[in-house]
């Protein structure tokens, strides 16, 4: 992948597009320059990067404007970094609450963080990409179709531009997992042929609705519950373990077939998503990865990637990593150090927009985004279905320009509650082949 990386970065092209005030912070002296921040998404994640990519060693930082649905989020956000002194400097006139100041964010900072509720990442990542701006963005980074073909747009302009892109998959930033992969291509198990990858968790939060909301208001204060906002706990989650399944494999699916459903989803809080998922991936080589996700309360909590290969085995977890042969004799396990893996990808963010060094996670972000929509394609329609198809579908979730008067795409039924989705009523239409093209 680094390989990779420095040839889609070389081309020399970021010193004559990067603003005159970025020039400083490319500079060869990684104490030059003052990088400016925008938050983009005030919620919790948003605020944690926020602390983050500000408390990076040697790399001054300031934080200079951030956007919001809510306004209260934004005061929240500011509360939490207050103790950063003089690295926080957002008067009024730099919060931007509703659903378009994103934009406004835009126009205060070099490097702009994308935390908003996924629904709304791929748009957000291409007008920063089109500013001109380094990012870091959580993931997923896309949850329909439409958006993934936004993103690999985008992602193709920033390796264009020079632009810096870090994507929240923070496995790929912990040592346990870097050294066990290292250790898997050197050979240690032999070819990979079979893997599971396991998200199996208790129930999500919910935010009880409020007399004085719109319906938009209500489904983007409690977005994990709706499928154009989230992409269901198989995109917002799971995509940490499909993730590192694409990566070690080093290759994509080709097609999955799956079965899931709403069995333990709390009475009285409406929600649109599913609680818990089960697919069969398929991969070049006959590789099979089988893939668990839930959210319900019982049973055992299980968070792990193990793949299985012609001389050994793999098992994975964050902080966790042991490699044994066949008959389970160990042959290697992790000793450390392992440095918190969320403040790493910041770390590495900055130094390579301070060295102008090649780094541009939104190529994995959005084929790891799109492995798991098309794992809830199969476990919606109850059909196989293929990454080519995942693709090239006509879906697209996110309306046009929402505001908070905007009609969600779905609404509540009489008795108030989101139906959710059938296969035998699922649907979804490929796009025509011009489009395709």
């Amino acid at each position: 992948m680094h390989r990779r990386h420095a040839l889609l970065g070389a081309g020399g092209t970021a010193g004559a597009l990067v603003s005159g005030a970025m020039r400083s912070v490319h500079a060869e002296d990684p104490s030059a320059g003052l990088l400016r921040v925008g938050l983009i998404g005030a919620g919790g994640r948003g605020s944690g990067a926020l602390r983050q990519t500000l408390s990076v060693p040697d790399s001054p930082a300031r934080v200079t404007a951030i956007a919001d649905a809510f306004p209260g989020r934004i005061a929240a956000a500011l509360d939490a970094v207050k103790d950063l002194g003089d690295k926080v400097d957002v008067p009024e006139d730099r919060q931007f609450a509703g659903l378009d100041g994103y934009r406004r964010v835009l126009d205060h900072c070099d490097l702009a963080i994308l935390a908003t509720p996924p629904g709304f990442r791929p748009f957000h990542f291409q007008a920063a990409v089109e500013a001109g701006k380094h990012i870091f963005m959580e993931k997923p980074i896309c949850i329909d179709s439409h958006g993934a073909r936004l993103c690999l747009a985008a992602a193709k302009q920033a390796d264009e531009r020079g632009l810096k892109v870090v994507v929240g998959l923070q496995r790929r930033y912990q040592n346990s997992y870097r050294e066990a992969l290292a250790r898997v291509r050197d050979g240690l198990i032999g070819d990979i042929l079979a893997g599971q990858v396991y998200w199996n968790g208790l129930s999500i939060w919910y935010r009880e609705r409020r007399p004085d909301q719109t319906e938009m208001q209500f489904q983007v204060h409690n977005w994990y519950h709706f499928n154009w906002l989230c992409g269901d706990h198989i995109c917002e989650q799971h995509i940490h373990n499909l993730d590192v399944a694409n990566w070690f494999l080093d290759r994509l699916p080709t097609s999955a077939y799956g079965v899931g459903g709403r069995q333990n989803r709390v009475p009285g809080q409406p929600s649109e998503i599913y609680d818990h998922h089960a697919v069969n991936y398929t991969y070049p080589g006959g590789v099979r990865i089988a893939s668990q996700c839930k959210q319900f309360p019982g049973g055992k909590s299980r968070v792990d990637e193990n793949f299985q290969g012609s001389k050994g085995m793999v098992s994975l977890r964050p902080g966790h990593a042991v490699i044994t042969d066949l008959d389970g004799r160990e042959l290697w396990s992790f000793a450390g150090p392992d440095p918190d893996p969320y403040q790493v990808e910041h770390d590495a963010l900055h130094r390579a927009i301070r060295r102008d060094e090649p780094l541009n996670d939104a190529h994995h972000g959005t084929t790891s985004s799109l492995t798991a929509v098309l794992g809830r394609l199969a476990t919606y329609s109850g059909k196989e279905w293929t990454y080519a198809q995942a693709l090239h579908l006509d879906d697209r979730t996110m309306p046009d320009a929402p505001s908070w008067d905007t009609p969600p795409p779905v609404l509540p039924d009489k008795h108030g509650d989101y139906p959710p989705p059938r296969p035998a009523t699922f649907t979804v239409r490929m796009l025509p082949k011009a489009a395709e093209s």
